[in-house]
């Protein structure tokens, strides 16, 4: 009997499509605001380091490692900064700092991300905050994807920092050093779940 040359050419094309890795396609995911706070680090009086987060982050990542394009856009809840003590908290939120009542939300939206092979590993875009626009480059480290056992659905994690200027927001500027150092470390988790 003669080899069916269809049924070949079916065999073919669907080794074909199987052979295409799933990751090649672009993901949408969720971030989770149950396991994402910005945390926040400043200099005070030449003394120490003042620690402080945000406790209330929502926002949107989509990743096409395949194809080392992705995007990130975050917002953060302003009136949401915690430090533990309650009158800094007021002090914070006042507009000698973020000026909540004028500018609730501080947002980031990425222009392009980075990536070594298929693992991002930072990110360009751009932070308003106080009503003020700049470029902030981001590191991302420690990214890894699972299925998480709760929802059975993929997550994927990383920690992220960056290095916020804050002259160049008109950030608290009655405050100069050494009340206050010039720059802010943020250094936060990031979880988000992928999208249905």
């Amino acid at each position: 009997m003669k080899p069916n040359r269809a049924w070949f050419a079916v065999i073919g094309m669907t080794t074909a499509f199987c052979a295409i890795p799933a990751r090649a396609q672009v993901e949408t995911y969720t971030i989770d605001p149950r396991h994402t706070f910005p945390f926040f680090e400043i200099e005070h009086g030449g003394l120490s380091m003042q620690v402080g987060r945000f406790n209330e982050t929502r926002g949107k990542v989509t990743l096409g490692p395949a194809a080392g394009t992705g995007s990130i856009e975050v917002t953060i809840n302003a009136a949401s900064v915690s430090t533990g003590f309650e009158p800094l908290e007021k002090h914070l939120r006042s507009d000698n700092f973020f000026n909540v009542a004028a500018f609730p939300t501080i947002t980031y939206v990425s222009k392009r991300m980075k990536f070594d092979g298929e693992r991002p590993v930072g990110a360009e875009g751009e932070l308003t905050l106080l009503g003020v626009t700049r470029s902030v480059p981001l590191v991302i480290e420690n990214f890894r994807c699972v299925v998480n056992q709760a929802s059975k659905r993929k997550s994927c994690g990383a920690q992220v920092s960056a290095v916020v200027h804050r002259p160049d927001f008109g950030f608290a500027p009655k405050y100069s050093p050494p009340a206050l150092g010039t720059d802010v470390r943020l250094r936060f988790p990031v979880e988000a779940t992928l999208d249905q």
